[in-house]
C-alpha cells in the first residue's frame, strides 16, 4: 500500500521513515515539507538508504499517489491538509492536536478550528482504548506523548481511584518533545545540567488527558498536570498520585487490565526511560500505601508518543496486523 508523509522534515517525520522503511505492507510513495529538497539533504543519515525527493506539500498531489497519509505537522496546519485529503478519499493519521479533543477545548488551548465536521468523526488513536473503532476509521487523531503515558497509567485504576480527589500527574520529557524549531528554552546551554517545570497546570495536554479519562470514567476526572523538561534527548517518565476508594493489589490490577496488550509491560519495580527508548513499549508499575497509589509509566516520546503509535493506528485502519514494523529493541546506551 502506498503511503505518504506531509511534514517529513521534523523528528517525528524521520521516525516515521525509519519505521516505514522496514514495513512489509507500506511503501513510502510521497514525502512533503515546507520546501523542496532531497530527503538525504534534510537527513544526511539517509544517504544511500532512501533516494527520494521531498516536495512542497500539496494534498491533491499526495492523493494521486497514496492511499494513506501521515500528517506530521504543527496544530492548525494539519487540519488544512486533513480536510482535503479526506474529501479525496485518503485515509489520514494526524500526529498534531487538531482532532484529539472537543472543539470547545481545542479553541481554548490552540486556535479556531477550521474543520469541525471531520472533528466529530475523528477517532482518538490510543489502541488500548479504541482498538475496534480505529479499525473502521478514516481519520485518526494520534494522541500526544504526555497524554499517552498518563492515560495508559491511569486507565486500569479509574474504578478504584477516589475521583473526588482527582489525580496528580508529574511528567518529565526529553528535549526532542519540543520539536526542531529553535527556542531559548531548548538551547543546549539552557537544558544541559538542568531540569525544570514548565506551563504547570496550564499545559494544553492537561485538557486532553482530562477529556479522555473523563469520557472513560463517565464523569469528570479532576486532573492536576505538571510537565518537566529533562536534559535528555528522548523519553518520557510519568508519575501519577491519587487516593484510593478501596484496597487493591496494584500489580495484579495492571496485569489483568493489560493481559492481552503486547506493548504494555507491567513491571514490579519503578520504570526507567532507558528500557523503552527506541521502542513502542510502555512500561508501567504501581504501588499502594495507606489509601494512596503511585503509578509510574515510561515511553519513548517520539515513538510510542508519536510515530510508532501512528503506524500502529495505520496498521489497524488498513486491516493489517497492528504490530507490523513496530520497534521492539531499544537503545541501552
Amino acid at each position: 500500500m502506498n503511503v505518504g508523509i506531509i511534514g517529513v522534515s521534523g523528528y517525528t517525520g524521520f521516525e516515521l521513515i525509519r519505521i516505514l522503511l522496514n514495513h512489509p505492507k507500506f511503501k513510502i510513495n510521497y514525502l512533503a515539507a515546507g520546501s523542496a529538497a532531497k530527503i538525504d539533504e534534510i537527513f544526511p543519515s539517509l544517504k544511500g538508504v532512501l533516494d527520494a525527493s521531498v516536495q512542497v506539500a500539496d494534498a491533491k498531489e499526495a492523493a494521486k499517489s497514496c492511499e494513506l497519509v501521515f500528517l506530521a505537522l504543527p496544530h492548525q496546519e494539519a487540519m488544512k491538509y486533513a480536510k482535503e485529503l479526506l474529501s479525496l478519499g485518503v485515509k489520514t493519521v494526524d500526529l498534531s492536536a487538531d482532532y484529539r479533543i472537543s472543539r470547545e477545548l481545542y479553541e481554548k488551548n490552540y486556535s479556531e478550528h477550521l474543520d469541525p465536521q471531520n472533528l466529530t468523526h475523528a477517532v482518538y488513536g490510543l489502541v488500548e482504548l479504541n482498538r475496534e473503532r480505529i479499525k473502521g476509521a478514516k481519520l485518526i487523531a494520534n494522541p500526544g506523548c504526555y497524554p499517552t503515558a498518563s492515560i495508559l497509567a491511569v486507565l486500569p485504576f479509574l474504578k478504584f481511584i477516589d475521583l473526588n480527589l482527582g489525580v496528580m500527574i508529574d511528567a518529565k520529557s526529553g528535549v526532542s518533545g519540543a520539536g526542531k524549531k529553535l527556542s531559548a528554552s531548548s538551547h543546549f546551554v539552557s537544558v544541559n545540567e538542568n531540569a525544570n517545570a514548565y506551563n504547570p497546570i496550564k499545559h494544553r495536554h492537561a485538557d486532553e488527558i482530562k477529556f479522555h479519562l473523563s469520557n472513560v470514567a463517565g464523569r469528570e476526572v479532576s486532573t492536576l498536570f505538571v510537565p518537566h523538561l529533562l536534559p535528555i534527548t528522548r523519553g518520557m517518565l510519568v508519575s501519577v498520585y491519587a487516593g484510593l476508594a478501596q484496597d487493591i493489589k496494584p500489580i495484579e490490577v495492571l496485569q489483568k487490565f493489560y493481559a492481552n496488550e503486547p506493548f504494555v509491560r507491567v513491571r514490579n519495580e519503578p520504570v526507567q526511560i532507558k528500557n523503552v527508548a527506541g521502542t513502542h513499549f510502555c512500561d508501567i508499575t504501581a504501588f499502594a500505601h495507606e489509601g494512596k497509589i503511585f503509578i509510574n509509566s515510561a515511553i519513548d516520546n517520539l515513538l510510542r508518543g508519536a510515530s510508532s503509535q501512528a503506524v500502529a493506528n495505520a496498521n489497524l485502519m488498513c486491516g493489517f496486523d497492528e504490530n507490523l514494523a513496530l520497534p521492539v529493541v531499544g537503545r541501552f546506551c
